[in-house]
């Protein structure tokens, strides 16, 4: 047989209701940070991103500027392209 003392039951609330608006509020809480924590993680993965797409676009163009010849500097050296166009025939 258990005996609870006096002091056993000023100690333990009898009221649950407080404790479940307590509980209510620390979840709300808790959702509230998960959300800030996903787009924080969101924003930090969409940074990363664009910076790769930079550094990619940088390292090949300047990959591509390192491998030019000597013929690269005249007006004729890139792709061939139809003469006839914007003649006006």
């Amino acid at each position: 047989m258990v005996v609870i003392t006096q002091e056993a039951a000023l100690v333990m609330p009898n009221d649950s209701e407080s404790l479940v608006a307590a509980e209510e509020a620390e979840l709300e809480a808790e959702e509230g940070s998960r959300a800030l924590k996903l787009i924080g993680w969101f924003s930090v993965g969409m940074a990363v991103a664009a910076l790769t797409v930079y550094l990619g676009v940088e390292l090949r163009s300047r990959s591509k500027f390192k491998k030019r010849t000597p013929y690269d500097f005249y007006a004729n050296a890139g792709e061939a392209q139809a003469s006839e166009f914007g003649v006006g025939i």
